[in-house]
């Protein structure tokens, strides 16, 4: 008798919470200019809902006030929202197929640049850096490391990971082919392993926002693993062309194992090189 009020009461609630976060993420635009109107729905309401929690708030639209008037408050949330799940010679299987398929391609130039699209806290982009040195062609090599998230990419720069991670690390870095003992690359400093400086030498840290911000530079290889997987189908369309726009002639796109060009409007001017760890080359 009484389930059909409270399924309209839910229905209700559930409506009146989808406006409050449409209404949120157009004043996060609007106010900061940080699109995450086309982000995947779902993962993007957990995380929202997660910092009302945070903040001691009840509604959607009592954080949208907050943010609205608390900048301090917005990096917060672009830390729940710009997901930093990431660790060195993270699918190490990926790491071999660059070995393999992509650096005997990048030898036959004489300077490359690399695009590491979404770096989070850089793990990647200093694992991709030893690779290259140990392949020796870090030295004709620049590498652009971006991502949304000012902090983190502070964080990146600085190059200091967590000590207790090192193990986990360094079985990671054998598995994908290391040829050195992992622990050359590091010194253990301020509570973490600071990895050497030599190794972001080539390397460029700067803020670039996947959603909004255009090509910036012509690219050999892009690699940008496990981050579309948070985009919509729309979203995911829109970035394809960015990277397809930004590759040479024969660049190098790699995705993350959950991603694909397969549906997307780019599928045939790219061939496969690694259909595994989703290693693509641009022909068309």
């Amino acid at each position: 008798m009484h389930t059909e009020p409270s399924q309209a009461s839910h229905a209700a609630m559930q409506e009146l919470e989808d406006i409050e976060l449409q209404l949120l993420l157009e004043g996060v635009f609007r106010r900061y200019g940080f699109d995450f109107r086309e982000y995947a729905p779902a993962s993007l309401r957990r995380r929202v809902r997660r910092r009302v929690h945070a903040e001691g708030l009840t509604t959607f639209a009592g954080l949208l006030d907050k943010l609205l008037h608390d900048p301090a408050c917005m990096e917060r949330l672009l830390l729940d929202l710009s997901i930093n799940v990431t660790s060195m010679f993270r699918d190490p299987t990926f790491y071999l197929a660059f070995r393999e398929k992509v650096v005997p391609q990048l030898r036959t130039y004489p300077f490359t640049r690399i695009w590491v699209a979404g770096c989070s806290t850089g793990e990647e982009v200093y694992s991709l850096a030893i690779v290259l040195h140990e392949e020796e062609v870090y030295e004709r090599t620049r590498i652009y490391a971006t991502d949304i998230n000012e902090s983190v990419l502070e964080r990146a720069r600085a190059g200091v990971f967590p000590l207790d991670k090192m193990r986990e690390y360094t079985q990671n870095y054998i598995k994908a082919g290391g040829m050195e003992a992992f622990s050359e690359y590091y010194v253990a400093a301020y509570d973490g392993a600071q990895f050497h400086r030599s190794l972001v030498e080539n390397v460029v840290f700067a803020q670039h926002n996947l959603v909004s911000d255009r090509s910036f530079n012509e690219f050999n290889v892009v690699v940008c693993r496990n981050v579309m997987i948070y985009f919509d189908k729309t979203l995911q369309n829109r970035v394809h062309g960015l990277f397809y726009e930004s590759l040479a002639h024969l660049g190098v796109l790699a995705l993350g194992h959950k991603e694909s060009i397969r549906f997307s409007p780019y599928e045939e001017r790219y061939e496969v090189l690694d259909s595994s760890e989703k290693v693509y080359r641009k022909v068309a």
